[in-house]
């Protein structure tokens, strides 16, 4: 047992939930043996409580696109440390990243910040409601853990096909029942049926997550919500400045009357965002919407100069340019091996599945091999700026000796002799020793 996961099975003890972020819980990539903590990070290496060094292929659920601990970025974050980070009065740099935020996206005239992807989307729920003046909502995505969201549950797990399979509804107001309504990508159909029978006042949704956008079905959720005259967000908190300079709805000439960003916007730092259009944005001017720590003054700077040096650098063509190279070699491998590969997501959130019953499996085994040879890896990958064609190679080179293992396996007795421990979460599951 390593001294991280000595120090996990404390956490579990004193820490709701183990991890303050369900995607960093180890049980989702090698029960028992995965490091959980670090002490240090550069670039995509990390190193854990005990200094060993591994290259991250995971990338912190897509934080960093410039890599950990950027310099510009982190220099430019201590001057500002040094010269205060919160006094009685507010910081101009918030000023400064609202209006960059506007001028890239044109159709919209204000903006609201905040520090987490679920408050941008609480608050953009609470500012389209105030306009709507209506109260129910349609979704399909992933939006958080506030309560408004998970009331989609309380009928039925309704939220099973938006990233997180099995989330209760525990702790949600019986009263929220049937106020958020789900439909799934691509699917207007179902969109509008659930449009047609219920007073829906917004619509909410992320504009890809598994494949690239489908502009003709964006068109036509644009057109549904301007005849009923219902507010479309679109949430971009995950998809923002991964494939364009902003958010992925400029690509396809669909606009939206609000929208979020976060993860790539502060590289790291603590920053989210909510612009829109100005008419919807006043109509919750009388409603609170306040926090002590949405003034802090280091998420603005480090936003700010990340959004310098992706535009200077046109970060974008690069995550763009990686995750079409890792695309090609995994599916190079999949043909080799024979292991018929499922790939999803646009190029720089990228990710392979199995055949159903092995995936599991699978993706266990390849996360207990790749940590061998110090790698943080499983079937998922956030590119960023600093995972270089030399750095993909040769993990690629790693997994066609691991995936060459996989292709002699047909059955789960087979690959569960070959790992060590439990094999890793699916969905979400009480923590349990």
């Amino acid at each position: 047992m390593n001294k991280g996961n000595k120090v996990y099975n404390q956490a579990k003890n004193f820490i709701l939930g183990g991890t303050m972020l369900f995607s960093k819980r180890p049980e989702l990539y090698l029960p028992k043996y995965w490091p959980s903590y670090f002490s240090k990070a550069k670039n995509i290496e990390v190193w854990d409580l005990e200094g060993k060094k591994y290259t991250d292929m995971i990338c912190a659920v897509g934080q960093s696109t410039l890599g950990y601990t950027n310099s510009e970025v982190d220099n430019e974050v201590c001057k500002y440390i040094k010269k205060g980070n919160m006094t009685s009065l507010n910081c101009s740099e918030e000023v400064t990243l609202a209006k960059k935020l506007i001028k890239m996206h044109p159709w919209s005239d204000m903006a609201k910040f905040a520090r987490s992807g679920g408050e941008a989307n609480a608050i953009a729920i609470r500012i389209a409601r105030s306009a709507a003046k209506k109260d129910k909502v349609a979704i399909c995505g992933y939006h958080g853990w506030h309560d408004w969201y998970l009331s989609a549950n309380l009928k039925k797990n309704n939220l099973n096909q938006h990233l997180l399979p099995g989330l209760s509804p525990k702790g949600v107001p019986e009263s929220l029942r049937n106020t958020v309504y789900t439909f799934n990508y691509n699917d207007f159909d179902a969109l509008d049926k659930i449009v047609r029978k219920n007073e829906i006042g917004v619509i909410k949704m992320e504009v890809a997550r598994g494949s690239l956008p489908n502009i003709d079905f964006l068109k036509e959720v644009r057109k549904l919500a301007n005849k009923k005259k219902i507010i479309l967000i679109f949430d971009e908190c995950t998809s923002g400045f991964r494939r364009n300079f902003g958010g992925l709805h400029l690509t396809t000439g669909v606009e939206p009357d609000l929208a979020m960003f976060g993860k790539a916007l502060g590289n790291g730092f603590a920053i989210t965002s909510v612009i829109g259009k100005k008419k919807i944005m006043n109509a919750a001017a009388e409603s609170f919407i306040s926090s002590t720590f949405w003034t802090e003054r280091i998420g603005y700077v480090a936003a700010n100069i990340t959004l310098d040096i992706m535009e200077r650098e046109k970060t974008w063509k690069k995550l763009i340019e990686s995750g079409k190279l890792l695309n090609n070699e995994w599916r190079k491998l999949s043909q080799k091996h024979n292991l018929n590969l499922k790939i999803s997501g646009i190029e720089s959130i990228t990710s392979f599945q199995f055949r159903q019953d092995l995936n599991l499996y699978f993706k266990t085994f390849i996360t207990q091999e790749m940590l061998k040879m110090n790698y943080l890896a499983s079937n998922l990958v956030f590119v960023t700026t600093k995972h270089t064609k030399k750095i993909i190679l040769q993990y690629i080179r790693i997994l066609d000796k691991i995936f060459n293992k996989l292709s002699k396996i047909n059955t789960v007795t087979e690959i569960k002799s070959l790992l060590k421990g439990p094999v890793c979460h699916a969905t979400f599951k009480r923590l349990v020793d």
